[in-house]
């Protein structure tokens, strides 16, 4: 095998994306996969077939949900800076919402769709300043931070929405961050996001989207393999009071496919330091960046050393950086150049945030269609 590589468990992503579908559709609700999760091609097309939206934050990913199978009026497009390329391009491929995150931004929309003669349905995102408790680089949803309109900027645009000719406002967006585990966060946006609708109703809209944010447990990825749809969707159930009219809209990315990947890579040296031993590893953070950027922690393991004897060690990558570590004191089999390690719970932000930095080669993957059968 050549490594590093990225392994994925196809069997596994359709497993968690129909017991999604199953949970959300208990109230209707709908999903949209958010592409920067992983983009995968492979990916991109296994979740199309199971007749999921997208949720893009660029023009290039909009171009990847279209060609993987995705329907255009199932996508829906965020971000806080669009450019107008990618504006043009969400109105040319009749999406199904751009999400407006400045005032600035609704003019331009409305600008470009006029020069197009066309009317685009767009949805305000919000900024309800609710903390989501996770790291602070993932976290969106509080008012410290760049997404959404402010209170002033929703005023503001509201007052001027009669006079734009070329916008149909169809809804609001929350989005409050990511690897979110307390699931009272959710109860709590859908509690906020319930209060707020009833302030616009006269808008008369039909559209609510709470963004994704769900996470997965990077601690214990063999016992807990699928997310908690059942009570992510039942706090939203349980605490949404809106019309039975709108339609409401998710975008689940990590829940999706963060247990389906795994980072293999081989050991390339075992190094006695004078305070402790690393395992030096053919993986960089330019394969892996979440550990170096977040300070995550993933579970490693070794797959090919049958060694019952155990020694600690750091497991490092080769990229000049003393941030090029995957875990330190991770208890592993006694270790030899040449063996295996397997970064679990790396199917999402793995592949999609790699880089070639150092000049680094271009990651391949693996598919896993059955448990003894891979595919390039």
């Amino acid at each position: 095998m050549e490594t590093p590589t990225y392994r994925y468990n196809l069997d596994l992503l359709r497993q968690t994306i129909d017991v999604a579908i199953e949970e959300s559709s208990r109230y209707g609700y709908n999903l949209h996969y958010a592409i920067k999760a992983n983009s995968n091609p492979k990916i991109l097309e296994t979740i199309a077939q199971r007749n999921l939206g997208a949720d893009c934050v660029s023009g290039n990913e909009i171009k990847a949900a279209l060609e993987a199978g995705f329907l255009a009026n199932t996508i829906v497009f965020a971000g806080v800076g669009k450019t107008n390329n990618e504006i043009e391009l969400a109105i040319d491929a009749r999406i199904k919402c751009i999400h407006i995150e400045s005032f600035e931004e609704l003019l331009v929309v409305n600008q470009i769709a006029a020069n197009k003669k066309h009317i685009m349905p767009i949805a305000f995102r919000l900024n309800p300043n609710l903390d989501a408790g996770t790291h602070k680089y993932i976290t969106t949803g509080v008012s410290q931070n760049k997404f959404g309109l402010s209170t002033n900027e929703l005023t503001e645009a509201i007052r001027v929405l009669p006079t734009l000719s070329a916008v149909e406002l169809i809804g609001f967006h929350f989005h409050i961050g990511s690897q979110i585990l307390n699931i009272s966060k959710f109860a709590d946006l859908a509690a906020y996001a319930s209060k707020f609708y009833s302030g616009y109703k006269h808008l008369q809209l039909n559209y609510l989207n709470v963004g994704g944010g769900l996470g997965i447990d990077y601690e214990n990825p063999i016992l807990n393999p699928i997310p908690n749809f059942a009570e992510y969707f039942e706090a939203f159930a349980n605490n949404l009071t809106i019309d039975n009219h709108i339609e409401v809209h998710f975008e689940p990315g990590r829940s999706i496919v963060g247990q389906c990947g795994e980072l293999v890579t081989r050991v390339l040296y075992i190094k006695e330091g004078n305070e402790r031993s690393f395992a030096v590893v053919d993986a960089g953070m330019n394969n892996l960046i979440r550990p170096a950027l977040y300070q995550a922690k993933h579970s490693i393991y070794c797959e090919s050393s049958s060694n019952e004897y155990t020694e600690v060690y750091d497991v490092v990558g080769p990229i000049c950086e003393s941030s090029d570590t995957f875990g330190s004191a991770i208890p592993l089999p006694k270790l030899m150049r040449g063996d295996l390690l397997a970064i679990r719970s790396a199917g999402a932000y793995g592949e999609s945030m790699s880089s070639r930095y150092n000049l680094r080669s271009i990651t391949p993957c693996l598919f896993t269609l059955k448990q003894e059968q891979l595919v390039m």
